[in-house]
């Protein structure tokens, strides 16, 4: 039986949040080896069957910027069948024809709030990569799907330092105004702590986006992840990316650590009675089955001590 935390809960939370389960993609991504599709295929399906309702499957990047999800045309059919939300990653027009060919339904495309990483991570200003979006978003919605608009570095850049509110305002602004459904707030270097967080959901509620549009996606660099993520749910946020096991970083920020294990942020959530619909005893099976696959221990605090009682 898996051990559980006492639930004690905490005035001014949600009743339910939705985990917006990332590991497959933003996970994988990282990984130095490619991990064989009826692996990850495993995994996806491990995961939904653990009760998590969105799981991101794989990304239409061209393969030679992301090679270990290459393989997106081959996995994306052995998952579709199932039981839970199977969101891709669309960098462009040409990601978008690919998704809609297997028949995906919900799409995401990937900005940044500052312009060292739009230049690093797409090659473009931030206004030209807004600018590629708009016709992509567009389309998606023409095509009845959901959108969801990945901001990066919403609180520090590893080359500029600490990022202004107004600036991750505007551009969330645009990715809102262009017909994102969703826009997910990355930590991408793990520099925010909880004052910051909820700054910043203020000020994006006054800029006319209301925190019921937004996720929060934090990595744990300076172990911030889960305290962020309260400060985040106390401000109205009911979204919260995270990644099972603990998986992966951003090959594009060599700063950036491991984000946030779904482990974890689900063990928080029970001890506070939020209802989330995951089987943690699954769950943690899914990331160590993970974890022997890639051939290292996985880095959620939650999975290693669970493991060591069982």
């Amino acid at each position: 039986m898996t051990t559980l935390p006492m639930t004690v809960p905490a005035p001014g939370l949600p009743a339910r949040v939705r985990v917006h389960e990332v590991g497959p993609r933003d996970g994988l991504q990282n990984e130095q080896t490619v991990v064989p599709t009826e692996v990850k295929a495993e995994f996806i399906r491990r995961l939904a069957a653990a009760g998590l309702t969105t799981v991101e499957a794989t990304s239409f990047v061209h393969p030679k910027w992301v090679p270990q999800l290459a393989d997106a045309e081959q996995l994306y059919p052995l998952v579709s069948g199932l039981d839970a939300r199977l969101p891709v990653l669309v960098p462009n027009e040409r990601g978008l024809d690919r998704a809609l060919s297997l028949g995906a339904r919900h799409v995401a495309v990937f900005a940044s709030a500052t312009e060292s990483f739009a230049k690093a991570n797409l090659n473009r200003t931030v206004d030209e990569a807004l600018a590629m979006f708009t016709p992509v978003v567009a389309r998606a919605r023409d095509e009845g799907l959901t959108v969801r608009g990945y901001l990066s570095m919403c609180f520090g850049d590893p080359w500029e330092g600490p990022v202004p509110l107004e600036q991750v305002v505007r551009v969330c602004r645009a990715l809102a105004g262009m017909g994102c459904d969703e826009l997910s707030l990355g930590d991408t270097i793990g520099v925010a702590t909880p004052g910051h967080v909820q700054a910043l959901i203020a000020a994006l509620g006054e800029a006319g986006v209301p925190a019921s549009t937004l996720a929060v996606h934090f990595h744990d660099t300076y172990g911030q992840a889960l305290a962020n993520t309260l400060a985040a749910l106390q401000q109205g946020v009911t979204t919260v990316d995270a990644s099972a096991g603990g998986l992966g970083g951003c090959p594009y920020a060599k700063s950036a650590t491991g984000n946030l294990a779904t482990e974890d942020l689900v063990w928080m959530l029970d001890g506070l009675g939020v209802e989330t619909g995951v089987d943690l005893g699954l769950l943690t099976a899914t990331s160590t089955w993970m974890a022997d696959r890639l051939g290292r221990p996985s880095p959620s605090r939650t999975v290693r001590a669970l493991s060591h009682k069982e």
